[in-house]
């Protein structure tokens, strides 16, 4: 044809199985050829395999929904197991079926047509309904069985509350067995960990509390979903503002449990975490006898200097304004209960962000660092900066250590 002899080469086209494609392209393939293509394909496939390997290979997992330490713990991994395999099932024939699909039916050298094309087939259309349907009412019986289960309380469970804070996990012990000897024998309070024996059923009552100060309609402020969650003792249940939640749980063995907030609730969401430590009872009937009694007044001189600190005004403010210490002037409730800070069951604070201890002995740096300035040790926290000197931080830390 007149003209022909212009069109270079490259600009050739050929129409195949419906799509128009470069003539260079439909003999050497996409860029760096079929064989390159599936090279990348086998080496991504590879590193995401290797990939999903190694995030599993921990020597220690605290947080392992699969290694239960407790009654409600086990029922739900005794359900999630059986629905896991349901699912892998279902996984492996769906995709399994559309990579057959893929294989069978993919384009072929020489092949110059489309495939014979299949409009509905009313079988497998009712049959991939039907299927499903049936899949999912036997996954839902026990289901919808163990939350019924997991919902109901017991007469003779001892009862706390869980609040949640921005960011961290407040406890109140509220039986009447469970109230402090001094000011208006309220009950027992701690943060970051909460305490219980082994083998006892504990109720938890969910809330949501805000960032700890009220506003002035006497509100909390900052209230948003929370998520309370250890997995080797129970499952997820959210703390949501002006509702309330709970949980059923005991945990088999002593030890320490660790747990974190699984609701995103704010900027430091990531360090809202706690711990569950679960003592013999011989131990736990030391632990109440010690949280019942106000907090001991201190004889060392840093100590007795940070005391004054504390009550009377450190920096530009004054710490009572937010924290309590049993038995002294300081009685607010917006920031953790410090009345036994350095109480051995009492493992992190901040969040548990940082252990008390560390290495048995007193972790001074960490708390000195909290002191100093709280936003640079954990951005966002609603813990003023008052501007500390060394001098003042020292002996805060010190009576804090003494807090026992």
């Amino acid at each position: 044809m007149p003209g022909e002899a212009a069109v270079p080469p490259a600009a050739r086209w050929v129409v195949e199985s419906c799509a128009i494609v470069p003539a260079e392209a439909r003999k050497t393939g996409p860029v760096g050829g079929v064989g390159g293509v599936r090279k990348k394909f086998a080496w991504g496939l590879v590193f995401g395999v290797l990939t999903l390997l190694l995030a599993g290979c921990s020597a220690e997992l605290p947080q392992n929904t699969f290694d239960p330490a407790g009654p409600t713990a086990q029922t739900e991994k005794d359900l999630i197991v059986p629905v896991l395999w349901v699912a892998l099932a279902v996984f492996i024939l769906v995709e399994g079926s559309i990579l057959a699909i893929s294989v069978k039916y993919r384009h072929r050298k020489g092949r110059d047509r489309m495939p014979e094309q299949i409009h509905g087939n009313t079988r497998l259309e009712i049959g991939w309904t039907i299927a499903p349907a049936v899949i999912l009412a036997l996954v839902m019986v026990p289901t919808v069985s163990l939350i019924w289960e997991l919902d109901a309380k017991p007469s003779d469970a001892m009862h706390v509350t869980v609040r949640g804070y921005q960011w961290w996990w407040g406890f109140e012990y509220t039986d009447p067995d469970m109230t402090v000897s001094y000011g208006s024998a309220g009950p027992i309070v701690a943060a970051d960990t909460l305490v219980i024996p082994v083998g006892r059923t504990v109720e938890l009552d969910l809330q949501s509390a805000g960032g700890g100060a009220r506003n002035t309609d006497g509100t909390p402020d900052y209230q948003v979903i929370h998520s309370f969650w250890a997995p080797r003792l129970f499952g997820k249940q959210d703390a949501v503002p002006g509702q309330s939640g709970h949980i059923v749980f005991s945990a088999d063995a002593a030890g320490t449990y660790w747990g974190q907030c699984a609701e995103f609730c704010g900027l430091q969401h990531g360090r809202m975490k706690f711990r569950i430590v679960v003592l013999s009872e011989a131990d736990w009937q030391a632990w109440v006898a010690n949280q019942k009694s106000p907090a001991v007044t201190p004889t060392d001189d840093l100590a007795a200097k940070g005391m004054d600190l504390f009550l009377n005004g450190a920096g530009t403010g004054q710490c009572i304004a937010c924290h309590a210490i049993g038995g002294t002037a300081a009685t607010a409730n917006a920031a953790p209960d410090l009345t036994h800070f350095a109480a051995t069951a009492h493992e992190c604070f901040a969040g548990c962000n940082w252990d008390t201890y560390a290495d048995g002995a007193p972790d001074l740096e960490a708390l000195k660092a909290w002191l100093r300035d709280p936003n640079a040790a954990k951005l966002g926290a609603k813990m003023p900066d008052y501007q500390l000197s060394d001098e003042e931080v020292d002996a805060l830390a010190a009576y804090l250590y003494s807090l026992t």
